[in-house]
């Protein structure tokens, strides 16, 4: 598929523009958009391909939800409560939310829901769509739940849950809910177009996803049924089931709400400065970043790694690599270089920070891959990145 690649690359990113194209003649792309910086510079910013719902071009005014690249985001919300002294991960979260010191949670630290070790990857209780799309029904069920592993001793992906122990955590310290929090301490001092809870305005901008299937192969629902651990964490328990992830993106409901782990819209400029604004000034603002040097280096130890409690099943085991509320760089989340941070997102999106090399970058895209992590669209741009910047890459 030949495409006309819209935006612009320095001097020596030439080929980070041939591997973008590249990724629409072979490895199907429709729309995308990547974005990469160097030393708190916009170095490349590309975009291209077309929107199934118009037949226009996916452009730069194109929005994308990332779907799990927002845990990215709501990580720095609590480490930026961290940074200023508000937050400490290593306090009980009854602290800071004494409701949740039920069913035998009194003793889980904060660290612990920011690693996805909590036990606590979905809820028994049957919501409807509604309640699961709003927050409090979700928050009072999470209150009551009984983790489905002993805290601490093991990790399970929580797929849905994390934004709202995450951002229910932020909320009780702050007052603001994480949508709005993200928007005043990171979207509007960066300058990104990234929300948390898409205004209705904005739902023009967004391109449809595509599903993986593309209509025509098996829903990961009917691969490993409904009641695995897997299918209830990526539903809520069934709440939002009824169609594939690709479904639920394109609703207006499911965009509107504010689900700090998995709605996230944005475009792939505003993910790579978020993370450069992380570890830096950018675009000649100030030159330290939103975060200090030592709460950079908190985020991204590894908190747990191995198989994964949720995303593995029976014949396919998943070894997940998890720092304090980003994934650390692995074969897993090959993010550039031994030290960068980030997460991706369902389908193939990410957002990375590399503290080591000075450079950040994300990219988003409208189909949908199989891939969990290492989509090879990605991991093609972020090598051609790497090259021209004279990093050292490993993992990918």
């Amino acid at each position: 598929m030949s495409i006309e690649v819209g935006g612009q690359v320095e001097s020596g990113f030439e080929r980070v523009r041939d591997a973008f194209a590249r990724n629409f003649e072979e490895q199907g792309e429709v729309g995308a958009s990547y974005a990469f910086y160097v030393e708190g510079t916009k170095v490349v910013d590309l975009w291209g391909g077309v929107r199934t719902d118009t037949g226009g071009a996916y452009d730069d005014d194109t929005l994308q939800i990332v779907f799990s690249s927002t845990k990215g985001a709501t990580a720095a919300c609590a480490h930026l409560l961290a940074y200023r002294g508000l937050l400490d991960v290593d306090a009980p979260v009854i602290t800071y939310w004494p409701e949740f010191g039920q069913a035998g949670k009194e003793n889980i630290p904060v660290r612990w829901l920011l690693s996805h070790q909590a036990g606590l990857p979905t809820v028994d209780a049957k919501l409807t769509r509604e309640e699961a799309l709003a927050w409090e029904p979700v928050i009072h069920a999470l209150e009551v739940q009984v983790p489905y592993w002993e805290p601490g001793v093991a990790h399970g992906y929580h797929a849905l849950t994390y934004g709202h122990l995450v951002g229910e955590v932020v909320r009780r310290i702050d007052g603001r809910t994480l949508g709005t929090f993200f928007h005043d301490e990171f979207a509007e001092p960066l300058g990104l177009e990234f929300w948390i809870g898409l205004p209705e305005e904005l739902d023009a901008r967004v391109a449809p996803m595509i599903s993986m299937s593309a209509g025509d192969g098996p829903s990961i629902e009917d691969m490993i049924g409904a009641d695995s651990l897997m299918v209830r964490a990526l539903t809520l328990n069934g709440a939002l089931s009824g169609g594939d992830l690709a479904w639920s993106a394109n609703q207006r409901d499911f965009r509107a709400a504010e689900l700090p782990a998995a709605n996230g819209v944005a475009n792939a400029r505003s993910l790579a400065r978020l993370y450069a604004g992380l570890i830096g000034g950018v675009d000649g603002g100030p030159s330290e970043g939103l975060l200090s040097e030592e709460q950079i280096d908190a985020a991204r130890v590894l908190q747990t790694s191995g198989a994964d409690q949720v995303l593995s099943f029976p014949g396919f085991e998943v070894e997940s690599t998890i720092a304090l509320g980003f994934w650390s760089a692995s074969a897993f989340a090959p993010f550039g270089g031994r030290h960068a941070f980030g997460h991706s997102g369902a389908g193939g999106s990410v957002g990375f920070a590399d503290p080591e090399h000075h450079v950040a970058g994300g990219y988003v895209m409208s189909k949908m891959s199989m891939a969990i992590s290492a989509d090879p669209r990605s991991s093609a741009l972020i090598r051609a990145s790497y090259e021209a910047a004279g990093a050292h890459i490993t993992h990918v």
